[in-house]
């Protein structure tokens, strides 16, 4: 199969081909089915002035940049329209807006080509990514997203259904880092931004606060509050203060997974959304040598085509679609 995959969930157009039949070599291994051409617009530098993404004006972005790509794309891979066997397209979760540009292009082409359109939920594309890096790794594992809109928790299992474990209560962690950046130095996003600025601070400077240690669930407003005033005050360098705080955030998130790894007798844990491309982050899962730990690339952890198209593939292969259960869904 030819899949097209489209992503219009939040601030990146993206749209890319997964080939189920092309076949490549890793290392000593080889494997069937690889993405064979990939586009993506980020509109970073369009609401970097305003701070955070404003949904109507990501939706019209969606709008102008969608076609283009979906030509170009084609283009780069040598083919037609009428190569494309199904279509999958993010459905949910995201901005309203955003969404319906990508269902309604995906529903569009896929009545001209008479081919199926696929649901695609956004968070379990994200999971799927490490998987699209990590050839070799299957189910089950326990599986952490971390982004600007998400931080959850999901066992999944071998036959690819996704239990909600643990979500946060309030801001995601990746919510947190922008407005930390925000307050330092009026910089949207931030993640980059924080985990530069942390190099040269002390991760141990600071004692912030971390809330429901023996819960399963998350909560970062009171990390969000504290590390602000800690800002305000001006008793700590910057560069302590980020420090510290990133160091708070990937204590908090591995200390969780970690221990509900064990109590459920997982030994493969996947880490994957934006803040997943977080190098410190990084580290500090890795350096836990109990667990197998598998992060997609960095590319991978943003909002991209590619996890869409992989997903549609392992999906329409199932014919099982938005594979979250529905009290999951509900809450995200």
């Amino acid at each position: 199969m030819l899949i097209l995959g489209i992503e219009t969930s939040c601030d990146e157009t993206s749209l890319a081909l997964y080939d189920s039949e092309s076949s490549f070599i890793d290392g000593n291994n080889q494997y069937k089915g690889k993405i064979i051409a990939s586009k993506i617009f980020s509109q970073d530098f369009i609401h970097s002035r305003f701070g955070g993404v404003i949904p109507e004006i990501a939706s019209r972005n969606h709008i102008i940049k969608i076609k283009p790509l979906y030509d170009d794309l084609l283009k780069d891979a040598l083919i037609s329209a009428k190569d494309i066997d199904v279509i999958g397209v993010t459905t949910t979760p995201g901005l309203i807006g955003s969404l319906f540009v990508g269902v309604s292009f995906a529903k569009g082409l896929g009545y001209a080509l008479s081919v199926p359109v696929v649901p695609i939920h956004h968070l379990s594309a994200h999971i799927l990514a490490a998987e699209l890096t990590h050839r070799d790794l299957k189910p089950p594992y326990l599986a952490l997203i971390v982004s600007g809109g998400h931080t959850h928790i999901f066992d999944v299992d071998v036959a690819y259904n996704f239990r909600l474990m643990v979500r946060t209560v309030d801001d995601a962690a990746g919510e947190v880092f922008d407005k930390v950046a925000k307050v330092i130095a009026g910089i949207y996003p931030g993640g980059v931004y924080i985990e530069n600025l942390a190099k040269t601070g002390d991760h141990l400077k600071i004692k912030f606060p971390i809330a429901f240690r023996k819960e399963d669930k998350f909560s970062f407003s009171g990390l969000k509050t504290s590390v602000i005033n800690c800002i305000r005050s001006g008793e700590y360098s910057n560069e302590d203060v980020a420090a510290s705080f990133q160091h708070t955030v990937a204590k908090t998130l591995s200390d969780k997974v970690f221990t509900i790894a064990e109590r459920l007798g997982r030994d493969k844990i996947v880490v994957s959304g934006g803040v997943a491309s977080n190098g410190y982050l990084r580290e500090v899962f890795q350096s836990n040598k109990k667990f197998g730990v598998y992060f997609p690339t960095k590319y991978l952890c943003t909002d991209n085509g590619d996890m869409i198209a992989y997903a549609t593939y392992k999906f329409y292969s199932k014919k099982e679609f938005l594979s979250m259960d529905a009290t999951a869904s509900d809450r995200m």
